[in-house]
């Protein structure tokens, strides 16, 4: 397996999506070192008909977005390289904005970024920037991760980064052939150290020590998102129905969620189930939060194709999960069922969970309601 690469800079015009933060300006920095004329692009989608709300938090969607362009307009400055603004507020609103909302009103916990990076940041992005005559021959980004393509099959591959605390395969694992074998990621074999480091050294102190993005909304109060609110109070219950309280709004809690229930019951209690047909959070001690199997829809693999399921692969449940040994069956076209070695805290239907096998990101797809491979395991 080889590592994937043009087969040489030589007018070989590179385009890094910068976000105003250290990594992009790193990697924009690696690929001036192996002689690539870089051009940066940076999207922008915040709507101005959105409602403000206060907060100290960063994000990548909200008002801030105004100074992070300005930051990466002045970081391409500093680093010599044009730097071009691709507006897709439109795009994001229909395929990130709406697709969250309408599943978290479902009861569902969505992944927004999940979502954002194979249809806007590896797609939308580059087919705008094109279509307005910004002309560029491959496309990275500062993700920590890396692509190789194996040189038997010739199938590129999707592996995780060097640095396995920042490492972001499980943010791409829904990506395909065709937007693979045009990225590069620079920082793939870099640790985050070496990225503020190698910032810091071409001057760029200032960015090396920016706060990083958390999360997708930059507000506090998530209900702005939504056209009516979407925050309708209903009950809490227990496993046996009985009423414990009130929430405020099923678009506040996913499940596995214990702080901000409102409610005191003389024992830890966490979300289990959100039930959007009735409106209803049910409740349950840990223990009763923890599940064996679940059910994946829409799953994507890298390659195209299902990889033989008569072996164990490593399933992550979400970003932060570090993994647990699972058996997959085919369900029909798209879905699969998993059956994991040992059972799993909060399996968050609407989040996304990447397949590994070592290293190797082979696929993702959407944690469903309904049954996995164990009898009676429901989510």
């Amino acid at each position: 397996m080889t590592s994937a690469s043009p087969d040489g800079p030589e007018k070989m015009t590179v385009a890094v999506g910068m976000s105003g933060g250290v990594d992009s300006a790193a990697a924009v920095l690696l690929l001036k070192e192996r002689g690539y004329d870089v051009i940066g692009l940076t999207m922008s989608i915040w709507d101005s008909v959105m409602p403000e709300t206060v907060s100290k938090k960063s994000g990548c969607f909200g008002p801030g977005e105004v100074e992070d362009i300005a930051a990466a307009r002045e970081t391409a400055g500093r680093l010599g390289i044009e730097h071009f603004t691709v507006p897709l507020a439109q795009e994001y609103r229909q395929w990130v904005l709406d697709e969250f909302t309408k599943r978290r009103l479902a009861g569902y916990t969505p992944n927004p970024c999940a979502v954002c990076n194979p249809v806007m940041k590896f797609g939308f992005l580059l087919s705008r920037a094109r279509e307005s005559g910004i002309r560029f021959d491959r496309f990275a980004t500062g993700h920590y991760a890396r692509v190789a393509r194996d040189g038997a099959t010739g199938l590129y591959r999707l592996l995780r980064g060097v640095d396995k605390v920042k490492d972001q395969s499980y943010f791409l694992a829904r990506l395909d052939q065709t937007q693979l074998s045009g990225l590069i990621f620079p920082l793939g074999d870099k640790t985050k150290t070496e990225a503020r480091e190698l910032a810091c050294r071409a001057g760029l102190e200032q960015i090396a020590g920016k706060s990083e993005s958390q999360d997708f909304f930059e507000g506090d109060d998530i209900s702005v998102l939504f056209k009516s609110g979407g925050a309708v109070p209903g009950p809490i219950i227990d496993e046996s129905g009985t009423v414990l309280g009130q929430h405020r709004g099923i678009i506040y809690y996913t499940v596995g969620q214990r702080e901000g229930l409102g409610i005191a019951v003389g024992r830890k209690v966490y979300v289990k189930t959100i039930v959007a047909e009735t409106n209803t959070l049910v409740v349950a001690e840990r223990g009763g939060v923890f599940s064996g199997s679940c059910l994946l829809s829409d799953v994507r693999w890298v390659a195209g194709e299902a990889p033989d399921l008569g072996r164990d692969f490593t399933l992550r449940l979400r970003y932060r999960h570090p993994g647990v040994g699972a058996h997959l069956e085919s369900r029909g076209v798209g879905r699969f069922a998993a059956s994991f070695e040992t059972p799993q805290f909060a399996v968050a239907p609407g989040q996304m969970a990447v397949v590994y096998d070592g290293d190797e990101a082979l696929g993702a797809g959407w944690i469903d309601r309904g049954q996995g491979r164990e009898k009676g395991t429901q989510l």
